[in-house]
């Protein structure tokens, strides 16, 4: 089940160093669902930092459009030689992956050079389906999911991203940006002021409080639905948001709290204990 950096691929390096949670929970998979995993997630890497490299919202764009254009190479049989195209060309040909929902994430992703928060908890919801829900869907398609439980990944996936934006709070606030939907922000007064300056008060709390319900909710209706073995390094994922979501209450939903984004040593022997005890 471990893997030494030695012995990663390239894809696998990429997602050990940027999306660290996923990584632990891929190492559950067999040695070939892993690889195509990695693909999956790297890919997912590349497309998400977009915001986050470029200097002008023009070369976001043109950066995404490589991609869906990365994506029609694979489509037509004809992958760009690149240490995420070519091993993602391959988990596609080797599992016939769906590229729609891959697709629908980078339009998603666009919208992050806008640069502005959703409109309504609708939008935001959206968003997240579409790019932590469809890139799990995509996922559980490396363990020949039937087409319920690729739908009970896509939803296990839009919940962890949703828990996934509010543990990145900080970081947005210190780029004047935030995933707090408009009406929202409204409806529980935030103070902009305190949130720009990283302090959390009651208006942001409320709000927070909102969204980690819906998330819970989510995973909640999730879990009701099945928790098939083969979803493992998926159901996983779910075992970390509910995690994230509980420190969370304990710290008051001030997602500005150390104790939301604190390394844990031991998060692998949890996942471990999770996965025999099949508390998933």
């Amino acid at each position: 089940m471990s893997a030494g950096a030695a012995a990663l691929s390239a894809c696998g390096a990429i997602v050990r160093r940027h999306d660290r949670d996923r990584y632990l929970t891929s190492l559950f998979a067999s040695p070939a669902a892993r690889e195509g995993l990695f693909a999956l997630l790297a890919f997912n890497h590349e497309v998400a930092k977009t915001a986050e490299v470029v200097s002008e919202p023009i070369i976001g764009q043109i950066r995404l459009q490589w991609w869906r254009e990365s994506l029609d190479g694979i489509e037509a049989g004809t992958p760009r030689q690149h240490e995420v195209v070519t091993p993602l060309y391959d988990a596609v040909q080797a599992f016939g992956l769906s590229l729609s929902p891959l697709r629908r994430l980078i339009d998603a992703r666009e919208t992050d050079l806008e640069e502005t928060a959703p409109a309504d908890v609708n939008s935001l919801l959206e968003y997240c389906r579409a790019t932590g829900g469809g890139l799990s869907r995509v996922c559980a398609q490396c363990f020949e999911a039937s087409e319920q439980e690729q739908d009970l990944a896509e939803e296990i996936g839009t919940s962890y991203a949703l828990v996934g934006l509010i543990r990145a709070t900080p970081g947005l606030a210190k780029t004047k940006r935030s995933i707090i939907p408009h009406t929202l922000w409204s409806d529980a007064s935030v103070d902009e002021k305190a949130y720009f300056a990283l302090r959390s008060e009651p208006g942001l709390e409320r709000a927070v409080g909102e969204l980690s319900a819906l998330a819970a909710d989510a995973l909640a209706s999730a879990r009701s639905k099945g928790r098939p073995r083969r979803l493992l390094p998926i159901l996983l994922q779910a075992q970390l948001a509910r995690g994230y979501l509980k420190t969370l209450s304990k710290a008051g939903n001030n997602p500005f709290s150390p104790d939301l984004v604190a390394e844990s040593p031991g998060r692998i022997l949890w996942l471990w204990l999770s996965s025999v005890l099949r508390t998933y």
